[in-house]
């Protein structure tokens, strides 16, 4: 009970922990590292021709078709109900790979796992709308090293179970599934937000109290005509206007929508143009479209160097270190004495170059163990590029 009102004094430690508790177990899930070989093995008994070409693919369409319109539902209703949808897709999505059957059923597995991608951005929103500015940095902290903290233990954790205690991958999945509906269970008792960023974004500003010169006296104020005459200011006809001629109480457009539309318009049209600005986006656009692709492809490859139903298969230790390694580099970048506003841009084009070299490598070797290398090094960088970058958010603007 202690504990509990504790959490509730503090409106910001309640929120922040049963979403880190969310961004955990919803991340947990020992099944990633061996999702290409549980679809080709005895479970699915799938081609990898069907997966490559016909299943994986759905995920990236999907993902891109349901981005935008899952951006602005969450922005208009508030967050917590598509976090709500995304642990449901979750379910769905593991529902599917355990008891579902053929090309069509990993189709329909591929298209709620975009669900579940795009609605990431509720994850990442929410804290912002249920906690103070002062706390910004630190919740963002917590709510992101949580999700690799999981990663890494969900990737050991399939390692040690398939290397030392045989289990299958069907057991991997049904770890999984526990694991995600666990995660819903705890998107059930967020907070619901009293604001957004667009939609609602006039529950954000506080009524202000009028200041010393706007308040009125006891006593009515006078002003003195050519004439010499004192008038009361309340005999004065007054403008509700301002200077362009808008009213200045002006009511909010009908249409809300369309104002938010139009705001968001004026707004890419402002930001961009910058070149600046305009170049360091279409940056990140590439090199995280990179990322996901390989993320989604990558055990396809390895599958390919190293058949996964004859050979003994890493993949869940590789999958751990690779984003230890990425988390360290990256919590590395705050402490290291750099001007990064003279190198910047020069770290990242290194880095680019390197992460370049690494497809490369593991494209052309021969060797599963020189493949695994490229992935740690590609990993490992692009989680320090993204890093460098956000970094330079401020010096871009």
């Amino acid at each position: 009970m202690d504990c509990f009102k504790t959490l509730s004094s503090h409106s910001w430690i309640y929120p922040t922990v049963i979403l880190c508790l969310f961004g955990f177990f919803s991340m947990m899930r020992p099944s990633e590292p061996f999702l290409i070989p549980y679809l080709s093995g005895p479970d699915k008994n799938l081609t990898s021709s069907e997966i490559t070409n016909e299943i994986l693919p759905v995920w990236t369409y999907s993902y891109l078709v349901l981005l935008l319109p899952v951006f602005i539902l969450t922005d208009y209703v508030r967050y917590k109900p598509v976090i709500i949808l995304q642990g449901i897709s979750f379910i769905i999505t593991w529902l599917l790979l355990l008891f579902g059957q053929g090309v069509k059923t990993m189709q329909v597995v591929e298209f709620f796992y975009g669900m579940v991608t795009a609605t990431e951005v509720a994850y990442y929103a929410y804290i912002y709308s249920v906690v103070s500015p002062e706390h910004y940095q630190k919740v963002s902290g917590y709510c992101r090293s949580i999700t690799l903290v999981a990663y890494t233990v969900a990737s050991v954790l399939a390692q040690l179970l398939v290397s030392l205690a045989n289990v299958s991958y069907f057991y991997l999945n049904v770890i999984s599934l526990a694991s995600v509906c666990v995660a819903f269970l705890f998107s059930l008792f967020l907070p619901m937000p009293k604001k957004s960023m667009f939609f609602h974004a006039k529950s954000n500003k506080e009524v202000q109290k009028p200041s010393n010169k706007n308040t009125v006296s006891d006593e009515p104020s006078k002003v003195t005509t050519q004439d010499g005459e004192e008038i009361p200011t309340s005999e004065i006809p007054t403008i509700s206007g301002n200077l362009d001629g808008a009213p200045v109480n002006s009511p909010m457009p009908k249409n809300l929508v369309l104002s938010v539309f139009v705001q968001w318009f004026q707004d890419l049209k402002e930001c961009y143009s910058s070149k600046r600005l305009f170049y360091w986006s279409l940056w990140w656009a590439f090199s995280t479209a990179g990322f996901n692709q390989i993320l989604n492809y990558v055990q396809i490859l390895w599958d390919y160097k190293a058949p996964s139903q004859s050979s003994f298969i890493y993949n869940g230790a590789v999958e751990a270190i690779a984003t230890f390694g990425g988390a360290v580099t990256a919590f590395a970048v705050g402490y290291v004495k750099v001007n990064w506003d003279l190198l910047g841009e020069l770290a990242l084009a290194i880095f680019s170059i390197i992460n370049a070299g690494s497809l490369f490598l593991m494209h052309y070797t021969t060797d599963i163990w020189a493949c695994y290398a490229g992935y740690l090094i590609f990993k490992s960088s692009y989680m320090l590029l993204i890093t460098i970058a956000v970094v330079r958010i401020p010096c871009v603007f």
